[in-house]
């Protein structure tokens, strides 16, 4: 049987990648291992929020279907997780790292909280309870430890120390890290002790180049981070060699959401831009070496159904699809992938391969309502003529005809997801000379 282990970081912008262009060589071994694996060039998240996306990824469904719409709200405890198919199946399931779905914050997260991971060596918002070199986590007991070195690569150390035991069934391990994330308390980005200084005044995004934020204040640790973190995955995909295990383990490498540096809103994600959405997700092993750049629209709630399909497990009831159908030539593959926006908006959106298109419901509040009876337009952009979304052209009469399209799509996206039946104004109406650069 094939094992399986998710590598998930938090908050890593799509472009850290050598593969997305990102010439500071920040993540060599992703890219060889999404260059010699299976490549999602185009991959999104479907809810850029911590907490949704995590519950997203644990049980293949959409935010809003297993109530985690926003932060704060724990995961039910009978949830149909991917522990709990997995275990059923026969397979051991380890969970180590950030879990943010129990709001515990910085107590231990309790045994029925957990998603029915059998190993336990993780805390729930770790950057209210750790910094960059005082790396603590729970065993299942509720002990608390403390561990040592930067904490990334900490985290990566008690994986390859589970990975190194005798193992008499198949696996799932989920490693979890927090970085590249910024460290709340100080609003910093901590990277490794040396790593900052390599990067400051160096590459920026043409985005965050466009529109400043605190980029120019957090950009350089944010890249050291990253880098710290390539080379604990390194290590990672090391341990699974030395140990025998890369012929018969499925790795997945992903994250939460993006990062856009409080450029396009008061902090750094909440938002349908592809600064908040796009993100890196490679897959290598057995069914997905040699893979290629895949050109599908892939979201985060297609990771389950992926991994069960690779296990030869059953996804059928999840409203994801198995990248390995894709793999094997299917056509049946959407042409967008919709997203859900809490906290900042109630939000909803769906990219295409060139549009974003993005409504917000203007009497909703994105943190008691998890659905709005009446959404706005608020964004429209053309990938293909404007890469790095400087130029809104919501409301604009040579558009119209496009977004009258784009609204319909993300109708019917909403209703394929259950929720309740909404309607959707136009922007108002604006003269071609007056597009705003930076969306309100």
């Amino acid at each position: 049987m094939t094992n399986v282990v998710v590598f998930l970081t938090d908050q890593q912008r799509w472009d850290t990648m050598g593969l997305h262009g990102n010439p500071l060589e920040l993540t060599p071994n992703l890219d060889r291992f999404a260059s010699t694996g299976t490549f999602c060039e185009y991959a999104f998240t479907n809810q850029p929020v911590c907490a949704p996306t995590r519950a997203c990824l644990q049980t293949g469904r959409w935010p809003t279907q297993t109530g985690v719409y926003r932060n704060g709200i724990p995961l039910a405890a009978d949830a149909d997780t991917l522990a709990r198919r997995f275990a059923a199946a026969g397979y051991e399931t380890a969970y180590i790292g950030k879990w943010h779905l129990s709001e515990m914050d910085d107590k231990p997260v309790p045994a029925q909280l957990r998603g029915g991971y059998q190993h336990w060596f993780a805390a729930d918002a770790v950057e209210l309870m750790s910094d960059a070199y005082d790396a603590k986590l729970y065993d299942a007991d509720g002990v608390l430890h403390n561990l040592p070195g930067y904490r990334s690569d900490a985290f990566v150390d008690a994986a390859i120390r589970w990975l190194a035991r005798p193992h008499d069934k198949p696996f799932l391990l989920f490693v979890s890290v927090i970085e590249p994330h910024h460290q709340n308390s100080r609003d910093d980005y901590p990277a490794p002790d040396g790593y900052r200084e390599r990067y400051e005044n160096r590459w920026v995004p043409p985005d965050l180049a466009a529109l400043g934020g605190t980029t120019q204040q957090h950009l350089g640790g944010y890249w050291g981070m990253v880098k710290r973190t390539d080379e604990g995955f390194g290590r990672l995909l090391d341990a699974l060699r030395s140990l025998g295990r890369t012929d018969d383990t499925v790795v997945c490498y992903t994250t939460d959401h993006g990062c856009h540096f409080k450029t396009r809103n008061g902090e750094y994600k909440r938002s349908a831009h592809d600064a908040s959405i796009r993100i890196p997700l490679a897959f290598n092993g057995p069914g997905f070496v040699a893979g290629g750049r895949r050109p599908e629209l892939v979201g985060l709630l297609d990771v389950v159904p992926t991994l069960l399909d690779a296990a030869g497990l059953p996804h059928d009831d999840l409203p994801g699809r198995s990248l390995r159908t894709a793999l094997s030539g299917a056509a049946d593959w959407p042409e967008e992938v919709y997203v859900q926006i809490s906290e900042s908006q109630v939000g909803r959106a769906i990219r295409t391969r060139r549009y974003t298109y993005a409504v917000t419901a203007p009497d909703a509040d994105g943190w008691d309502d998890a659905y709005a009876p009446h959404y706005v337009e608020d964004l429209l952009y053309d990938n293909v003529s404007d890469p790095h979304q400087l130029s809104n052209l919501a409301g604009l009469a040579s558009h119209r005809e496009v977004a009258d399209q784009l609204r319909d799509r993300l109708l019917a996206r909403m209703a394929e997801a259950g929720e309740p039946a909404a309607t959707i104004s136009p922007a108002a109406p604006r003269p071609a000379g007056q597009r705003r650069a930076v969306p309100l």
